[in-house]
């Protein structure tokens, strides 16, 4: 599929050229997937699905314009071509909009090994889902579910610019979750968990995960709302990758160009405490958003956007790098129908020295969150408040669970004051250790 890809694409940006097109770059993307859905025990869903898209950039002069067709007949191509280049001839110009130089093209692309080549059969994903939901049901106290789910996909995306890149990868992912309830009546209480890998064989124990969804859902039955108060706040991992991926919005070269960042004035001041290092990292073996190249052709590399507290890096693609003065990232990523724009891959923060309990058991009191709800968070000031469950803390231990709570603050205060524990896993695209955060506002009576 890759070759038979990537010599369409490199027709259709002749064709391009020959339409009046001074540059041109086109990508396909491919993807096939299969899906099973069961609830108490029964079958709801067996789904199998295929997609291929095509996206076409032009370029005439300081001006671009993108066109995307899901047909790739002949016809259905140069009318493609026709569109891209009419609406290239007439669109604002852009001074920031351009190809790759050639010198910043991946040229020898790492082994990343993010492509698993077993295809599991409909079987396999029948059996994770049934083995995680029975697990859940068996845990004493969970009185219903909301089923389980299981499921493979493999993507490939291909990549051809009149700068002289191709380039293709395929990236293959299983995931598996359930969702059981506990209780009944008005106190009833809701919980998961789940599991994701690019290769099947790295996927944890589904039986495991079952247990631990319900187990959770059962401890969380008798929540009570937490008394107002500035405490410290731990994130548990499920939740303190939500607090990176705010950074992430912050220093992604979109935000800072535009000055809706706060932190926009703050390369090379320190964001975080000593010793703190954020990472992006695009070619971890296996990782679940790992890639050899950019979407715009370039050479990506691990990258520190946080070094000893200080931030070091903007999140950029070419236009965010040009408008700043700067050199791009290799951060670009694109879809078919719209130019590039920056984003982060494997995001994490390094795990810090102690562990969850050492960190919890120096605390008198505080609230342990385990659930983030809502959208109250502003990347323009700062502002952060969101609702939380989870359990309040008691002279170092976790006591009784907490539900209709809020957690606020300011993410530069929050940012300041965090510290990591050494329970680093990497189960998600953006991941964090367990977090505390001092002296953040928690309302709830």
């Amino acid at each position: 599929m890759s070759d038979d890809a990537l010599g369409l694409l490199e027709g259709l940006i002749d064709k391009a050229k020959r339409a009046g097109a001074d540059a041109a770059d086109a990508l396909i993307l491919e993807s096939r997937a299969l899906s099973h859905a069961r609830r108490l025990g029964e079958v709801e869903r067996i789904e199998g699905e295929e997609s291929r898209d095509l996206g076409l950039r032009v370029l005439i002069g300081r001006r671009q314009a993108n066109a995307s067709s899901t047909d790739f007949g002949t016809a259905a191509l140069d009318e493609l071509v026709e569109r891209a280049v009419s609406m290239a001839k007439i669109v604002p110009e852009d001074p920031y909009c351009g190809l790759a130089p050639a010198e910043l093209l991946a040229g020898e692309r790492p082994k990343i090994d993010i492509c698993d080549p077993v295809e599991p059969d409909t079987q396999v994903l029948i059996d994770r889902a049934r083995a995680c939901e029975d697990a859940a049901r068996a845990v004493a106290g969970v009185t219903n579910s909301e089923g389980a789910e299981s499921s493979w996909g493999v993507s490939s995306v291909s990549l051809v610019a009149s700068n002289g890149f191709s380039g293709h990868y395929a990236r293959s992912g299983h995931s598996f979750a359930t969702a059981v309830l506990a209780g009944e009546g008005q106190g009833m209480e809701r919980d998961y968990d789940f599991a994701s890998a690019v290769y099947g064989e790295d996927l944890e124990d589904p039986v495991a995960i079952g247990r631990q969804a319900g187990e959770r859902a059962v401890r969380r039955l008798g929540a009570r709302k937490p008394r107002t108060a500035a405490l410290p706040v731990v994130f548990d991992p499920r939740v303190a990758g939500s607090l990176l991926g705010h950074l992430a919005g912050a220093i992604n070269g979109a935000a800072v160009t535009r000055g809706t960042s706060f932190l926009k004035g703050a390369m090379d001041q320190p964001v975080f405490a000593g010793g703190i290092n954020v990472v992006d990292d695009p070619h971890r073996t296996r990782g679940l958003r790992s890639k050899p190249f950019d979407g715009e052709g370039v050479a990506n590399r691990r990258r520190e956007l946080v070094a000893d507290g200080h931030l070091r890096s903007w999140v950029l693609d070419l236009a965010a790098a040009r408008q700043l003065g700067l050199e791009t990232t290799g951060h670009a990523t694109r879809g078919t129908g719209g130019p590039p724009s920056p984003a982060t891959t494997n995001l994490y923060m390094e795990p810090g020295a102690e562990s969850p309990e050492a960190l919890i058991g120096a605390i008198d009191e505080g609230f342990y969150v385990t659930e983030l709800m809502g959208m109250g968070v502003n990347l323009i000031t700062g502002d952060y408040s969101r609702g939380a469950t989870g359990f309040w803390i008691e002279k170092g231990a976790l006591t009784y669970p907490v539900s209709e709570a809020t957690v606020a603050g300011s993410l530069k205060d929050m940012f300041a004051h965090t510290t990591p524990a050494n329970d680093l896993a990497f189960k998600y695209g953006t991941n964090a250790p367990t977090l505390l955060v001092e002296g953040m506002t928690v309302a709830g009576n």
